[in-house]
């Protein structure tokens, strides 16, 4: 009974989700309310900030990024929390996007750069993931030196998505973008782990 409860929440949370992306696709994000939303979505707007807390998260669902803290504090004994990060990252950058799946993230990210406020909301979630991961790792590493690294591993992950999605926005199939992105995981990563010194010249 759970299962099928939990199903029915993840079909409902996709619902909406698709029922926003069409509406900040056609009209874009500022002209759309919630209410409208809800509306096409055919839930009361309770239920819908039931699963989404503002149309911002709306209309970043699945492009804002991943738990940077909650991937370090769950890694196995034996991980480094930078393996656990890149070997989640290289994961999510070798795994198979359906075409669907691509169109939708591709129209996401077209609303996202069309609007502003969509971009302080996501500048803005992007530094409480920082601020997150610095909490987890300032117990072992102290306060100033795991603010830096949780800096310095956040702009290095929004710099290889923002490369991705440049990559796919400018006609790039999945499976080649995926190998760029790949790519660039391990490559962000090596520096990250040995130091800007270990980047090889053209």
């Amino acid at each position: 009974m759970t299962g099928l409860r939990e199903r029915k929440k993840d079909q409902t949370r996709q619902r909406i989700a698709a029922v926003a992306l069409r509406l900040f696709t056609e009209r874009g994000f500022d002209a759309v309310t919630v209410n409208e939303i809800a509306e096409a979505a055919e839930v009361a707007k309770a239920t819908l900030f039931a699963y989404f807390p503002s149309k911002e998260a709306l209309a970043l669902h699945g492009v804002a990024g991943d738990d940077l803290a909650g991937i370090v504090t769950q890694r196995p004994a034996e991980q480094t929390f930078l393996e656990a990060l890149r070997a989640h990252h290289h994961a999510l950058a070798t795994g198979e996007m359906p075409a669907a799946g691509l169109d939708a993230l591709i129209a996401r990210v077209r609303v996202i750069q069309d609007s502003p406020a969509l971009q302080q909301a996501a500048t803005g979630l992007l530094y409480r993931q920082r601020e997150a991961l610095a909490h987890v790792l300032t117990e072992e590493y102290g306060p100033t030196a795991a603010a830096l690294m949780a800096a310095q591993i956040a702009a290095s992950l929004l710099t290889v998505q923002e490369t991705y999605f440049h990559r796919l926005i400018g006609g790039a199939s999945a499976k080649a973008a995926g190998r760029a992105l790949a790519k660039d995981v391990d490559l962000a990563f090596d520096l990250l782990e040995h130091g800007l010194l270990h980047a090889e010249g053209k």
